[in-house]
């Protein structure tokens, strides 16, 4: 039987996981570098580039360069890379083809199927996006598990006593609390709660924000209005929030970032943890929030945690652990690492449908409420529109089918329309719209005679199917939710499919972080040249941007660290 891998697809890095004898292995590439950068990006001669390599390309070219993609799955919202258009199913698809090639390498065999994790907040829309992306890559998604789910597999939890546990992932771009419930193997989602559009990425962002307003008042430069700027200043903050998560001041430095009078001005500064932790304590504080309404809807309180597990490289923030124990006097699990995790556990489920011998039962829940529009009739007798009419109460275990009977609005009413929403609101139309389909043939008869029953049912990968019958007739009409304008039809599937065939990609292009630097100093160079005031002496500079060129053009490692650093040199003296 051919290999299932398990397949962590995060708006920072992913991951790709297989099981080996009933242990968990993350796959490294041929580096040896486990975790891949979620980046795509276009290089100069129009190859894709996907991970490290394009992470780096996009300190200079972050315009041929796209990241976070994961925010944007289930959106209907494209983005550019050179003068083609592309999909977030598209671009994510690149990283899957990735991770797909790293196991096949590791494997020596092709890999066709794969069980690929979301956050459990991750909506209808967005898990559909999620397999849109899978089978353009060519993977078979055989089972999307929540990220919180696969975290308690990868700690083996399954296998100790009965406890309820809290997950606590926060990743580059999403934030999910679940409340899990263990009980003789059987893992189940008892409540979840979270944030799509809160991550990392919005900690860099108020690091950013902050260094850029200390830049400008400094030097009268706003470095947000320049592209490039931005792309290494984001790169920075990235690099210090890290390092502000073991020490508590960190220094940040970038070389030539932008020019006054046609002189180049550098970026340096000092950044307290303290400072870093006031610019993002109100987003921490709304996790916090999540998590006492996740044990709220659980029906527990913190005195009955046995355990929490921290998911995600945000959670490596000092500030968060103290946070949470304020919250839940429990010492969180750390022996695994937060950014490999979700992978591991995923390939934990990929073992258990592939048929090794795994005693485990996973139970997800619903993370939002499912129903349609309906209309009710007030006291006067008159109708009330756009009522949201629950059928699947959120935190309702899965895989479930649910009913409701309904009747028509009008006398000799034939045909009804049902529109499927996904939320909370009592209006239908302020929840989020999931498709809709019209039920012919209803028996025409007095208003609220005839009878429609409306069934959702729920699978196992959190898809959601729906039926209408009018129990008089016979008369049926079912949709699986999945022609949402928001999501690829089966002709733009097959379209990207193709265009995804015959695009050339780059996967083993891995620069290393001194071509990082050389190239990034390279285009310094060349705009401090340009910026120089007539009669200066550009020949020196330009020639040493011609010899990094030609060294970076023949993979010359030891020439390219000396003239990189040849080239600071001269770039900090003609600043002098």
């Amino acid at each position: 039987m051919k290999p299932i891998v398990g397949i962590d697809l995060g708006t920072t890095n992913s991951e790709v996981a297989i099981l080996r004898e009933g242990r968990s292995v993350v796959v490294p590439d041929a580096t040896e570098n486990r975790i891949l950068p979620s980046f795509v990006g276009l290089s100069p001669t129009g190859e894709i580039l996907v991970g490290e390599s394009a992470r780096n390309q996009y300190v200079v070219a972050p315009e041929r360069t796209i990241k976070s993609i994961k925010r944007k799955m289930g959106r209907d919202e494209c983005v550019n890379l050179g003068e083609e258009t592309y999909s977030p199913q598209e671009i994510s698809a690149f990283i899957l083809k990735r991770l797909k090639a790293i196991a096949e390498d590791s494997l020596g065999e092709s890999v066709e199927q794969a069980v690929i994790t979301v956050p459990a907040y991750f909506s209808d829309k967005q898990r559909q996006a999620t397999k849109d992306a899978g089978e353009i890559a060519g993977l078979e998604v055989v089972r999307i598990i929540n990220e919180p789910t696969a975290a308690a597999l990868a700690y083996g939890l399954d296998r100790e006593e009965d406890q309820f546990l809290v997950v606590y992932d926060l990743g580059g771009g999403t934030f999910d609390v679940s409340v899990i419930e263990i009980n003789s193997g059987v893992i189940e989602v008892r409540a979840t709660h979270g944030n799509t559009q809160l991550g990392g990425d919005d900690f860099d962002a108020a690091l950013v924000k902050y260094i850029a307003e200390d830049f400008r008042q400094q030097h009268g430069v706003d470095l947000r209005a320049d592209r490039r700027a931005m792309a290494r200043l984001t790169r920075t903050a990235e690099r210090a929030k890290i390092a502000l998560s073991d020490t508590p001041f960190t220094t940040i430095r970038e070389e030539f970032i932008a020019t006054v009078k046609g002189k180049p001005i550098h970026l340096e500064m000092e950044i307290e943890r303290s400072r870093f932790e006031a610019l993002i304590n109100d987003m921490l504080e709304s996790t916090i929030e999540c998590v006492q309404q996740a044990l709220e809807d659980a029906s527990l309180t913190t005195d009955e945690i046995n355990e929490v597990l921290l998911v995600g490289g945000s959670t490596r923030i000092p500030l968060l652990s103290d946070m949470i124990a304020d919250v839940i006097d429990v010492e969180p699990h750390l022996e695994i690492d937060p950014e490999l995790c979700v992978a591991m556990g995923a390939s934990v489920q990929a073992g258990i449908i592939a048929g090794q011998p795994i005693d485990a039962i996973l139970v997800d829940v619903t993370p939002y409420s499912l129903g349609i529009e309906a209309a009710t009739w007030d006291m006067g007798g008159s109708p009330m529109l756009d009522q949201y009419s629950v059928i699947i109460k959120h935190n309702t275990p899965i895989p479930v089918s649910k009913s409701e009977v309904y009747t028509t609005l009008t006398p000799d009413q034939k045909s009804v329309d049902i529109k499927v929403y996904q939320g909370e609101e009592p209006i239908a139309s302020q929840n989020t719209f999931l498709g809709e389909f019209r039920l012919e043939g209803v028996k025409r008869t007095k208003r609220g005679e005839p009878q429609i029953v409306v069934n959702f049912d729920y699978d196992v990968n959190g898809i959601v199917h729906v039926s209408a019958q009018d129990k008089q007739t016979g008369q049926e009409k079912e949709i699986a939710v999945t022609a949402t304008p928001d999501r690829l039809t089966e002709e733009q599937k097959t379209e990207a499919t193709e265009r995804f065939e015959d695009l050339v990609i780059d996967l083993d292009a891995v620069p290393a972080d001194l071509h990082e630097e050389a190239v990034a100093l390279r285009e310094r160079a060349t705009e401090v040249a340009e910026s120089l005031d007539a009669g200066v002496d550009k020949t020196k500079l330009q020639e040493l941007v011609a010899e990094l060129d030609s060294a970076l053009g023949s993979q010359d490692e030891e020439a390219i660290d000396e003239l990189r650093e040849e080239l600071l040199d001269f770039l900090y003296d003609l600043e002098d």
